[in-house]
């Protein structure tokens, strides 16, 4: 497994180099891969079947200038922005059965977080959430191939959370522990520092070689092709 800690200029950038390396282990020129990644000003970024108007506050966004972004793989809507790290893993089908199966994969992929970091306490919740004393601080979504897979993650360290509510509606869709909560219940930070979780990440998956490389030209195309474009964020 390769390990690339990069944050590119744009955040439409950043969602397409998750993509990108996702077809570069599918077209077998790249491989499993962890990759961590801070976007340090807000974004507002949908899950590839979410609904706009129902999850996102767009008068807000348009006035605080946040843009509005989709991402290729599922799950819901999130607020990116600084103390809010994102973990990125390409695993492939061949790594463990386990991972075929939907949920499997997460409880598959999130057990090895958990085992990771040092805080006790730490739980899955719901399908593909981590909380500690009930609040979820880490949320994860998947896109699917035929040989890999794309696991995206946040983890909320030092995140302002009060701009959770005012950039994102209440969602219509709940998992069951989250209950009748809104997002200032319900979301927390995890106490510790950055430079833990990015080691913590590291121990969880023992990537063995650290790379500056990354597929640009494949980047570049899924920005002009895909993610700059309102088409596309805003399609549903």
């Amino acid at each position: 497994m390769h390990f690339l800690d990069l944050t590119l200029s744009s955040p439409e950038e950043n969602l397409a180099l998750d993509e990108a390396l996702l077809l570069d282990a599918e077209d077998g020129i790249g491989g499993e891969v962890l990759r961590l990644w801070e976007w340090p000003r807000f974004a507002v970024v949908l899950g590839s079947g979410g609904k706009l108007a129902e999850d996102v506050d767009d008068d807000e966004c348009g006035a605080d200038g946040v843009p509005i972004l989709r991402r290729s793989s599922g799950g819901g809507t999130v607020l990116l922005g600084a103390g809010c790290l994102c973990f990125s893993v390409v695993l492939a089908f061949a790594r463990d059965p386990i991972l075929e199966d939907l949920h499997g994969s997460y409880a598959y992929i999130l057990r090895r977080v958990i085992d990771a970091l040092p805080m006790p306490g730490i739980a899955l919740a719901g399908i593909c959430d981590l909380a500690l004393d009930g609040k979820k601080f880490s949320g994860n979504a998947q896109q699917r191939k035929r040989y890999h897979l794309l696991h995206h993650g946040t983890i909320l360290y030092d995140f302002d959370l009060a701009r959770v509510s005012r950039f994102l509606r209440e969602p219509p869709r709940r998992p069951d522990y989250r209950g009748i909560r809104d997002h200032d219940s319900f979301i927390g930070n995890l106490d510790l520092p950055r430079a833990e979780l990015v080691a913590a990440l590291r121990r969880a998956w023992e990537p063995m070689t650290e790379t500056v490389a990354w597929p640009t030209d494949r980047v570049a195309q899924l920005v002009r092709d895909r993610y700059a474009l309102a088409t596309w964020s805003r399609r549903r």
